[in-house]
């Protein structure tokens, strides 16, 4: 059954990864623009992380603006991909509270992330936004403590904003710090420019997300490879401390 948000878009099917081995950390992967749930899975099934439980889900179809109105899975609207483009603030904390929901019900022993990619990846760093804050731009509470993001060729909306709200708030700064954050985007990516990956990461580091990295991939198009998982995989296994990746 799935859950309606404001606008009366349903989100998908949600999949599960259950952990081969202790379940130290559950993770929200997102999928990117017209993709599903169950792709998600597959790709995360097959990292070597027994320690992870995975939560896939699908984001609702909805008409996408820079599409001409088309209809497919996407976790908000978006417009051209641009310096000025418009935040559908909205579709971003309508997607961001649905995620925070299905993380709501997991142990308190056990660490809490979010990953994706594209527009997957907008969401979590978005939602890592949220995290510093204390609440979504609807002005409610943000109630996960979020122990890492992960954002593959992605962006962050309201990128322009964030420093000026992170700066007038201790509490916020001092989140922001804490939260380890890696993004990653190949330089020859079509949809998602490079030089937008790498604004994000900028403005991240200059609102006070002091443990936010940047990884560029040489000749990248916009798909993941096997290597830059890997990597994202070393860094989650360091930054949660999860025992090894047998």
């Amino acid at each position: 059954m799935g859950s309606r948000n404001a606008r009366g878009y349903e989100f998908g099917r949600t999949y599960v990864v259950r952990p081969k081995g202790k379940h130290q950390a559950t993770l929200v992967w997102l999928h990117g623009l017209g993709d599903n749930g169950s792709s998600s899975s597959q790709l995360m099934e097959s990292l070597r992380l027994p320690n992870v439980k995975w939560i896939c889900p699908t984001a609702p179809t909805r008409p996408v603006s820079s599409l001409g109105g088309f209809t497919c899975t996407a976790w908000f609207d978006v417009g051209e991909i641009s310096e000025d483009g418009h935040d559908d603030l909205e579709g971003l904390d309508a997607s961001a509270s649905h995620i925070a929901n299905l993380l709501s019900a997991e142990p308190a022993d056990v660490q809490v992330g979010i990953g994706g990619f594209s527009m997957g990846a907008a969401i979590s760093l978005y939602s890592a936004t949220c995290y510093a804050l204390g609440r979504y731009g609807t002005g409610h509470a943000y109630p996960i403590n979020l122990r890492a993001v992960v954002g593959l060729s992605g962006w962050l909306p309201g990128w322009k904003s964030l420093r000026g709200k992170i700066e007038c708030s201790y509490e916020a700064a001092r989140r922001a710090a804490s939260l380890p954050i890696i993004l990653t985007h190949g330089t020859s990516d079509d949809v998602v420019p490079y030089r937008f990956g790498e604004k994000s990461a900028e403005s991240l580091g200059m609102a006070g997300f002091r443990q936010a990295m940047f990884k560029p991939y040489e000749g990248l198009g916009h798909y993941t490879v096997p290597k830059e998982m890997d990597e994202v995989v070393h860094w989650l296994t360091t930054r949660l401390g999860l025992e090894g990746s047998r």
